[in-house]
This record gives C-alpha cells, sequence and structure tokens, in this order.
C-alpha cells in the first residue's frame, strides 16, 4: 500500500509539472499571437492607404 501510494505521488508530482509547463507554453503562444495579428492589422491598414482608389482620375491610356 505504501509503495502505491509513493507512486501515485511521483506521478502527481509529474503531471502537475506539465501542467505547468503547457500553461507557459500556451501563455507564450497568446503573447505571440497577438503581436503577430496586431502587425497583421498593422499591415493591413498600410495596404489600404496605398490602395486608396481616385475614382474621378481617367486612366492614363485614355
Amino acid at each position: 500500500m505504501d509503495e502505491r501510494l509513493t507512486d501515485l505521488e511521483i506521478r502527481y508530482t509529474h503531471q502537475e509539472r506539465l501542467v505547468e509547463d503547457l500553461s507557459r507554453v500556451v501563455h507564450e503562444q497568446r503573447a505571440l499571437i497577438d503581436r503577430l495579428d496586431g502587425r497583421v492589422k498593422e499591415l493591413e491598414r498600410r495596404l489600404f492607404t496605398l490602395e486608396d482608389p481616385t475614382p474621378n482620375e481617367v486612366p492614363p491610356h485614355y
């Protein structure tokens, strides 16, 4: 019985460490996704300002 309890404690300790590691990875990934999302939004904004059409302008081939 004592050996079984020790085995369970060891397994719990390993699982606890794994959960902490996974939580850290998820947190880092969330931060990376937030940064990338900000960069994409900034690039979309810059692209939109470059593509600002001027409908009253006659194309040069006319």
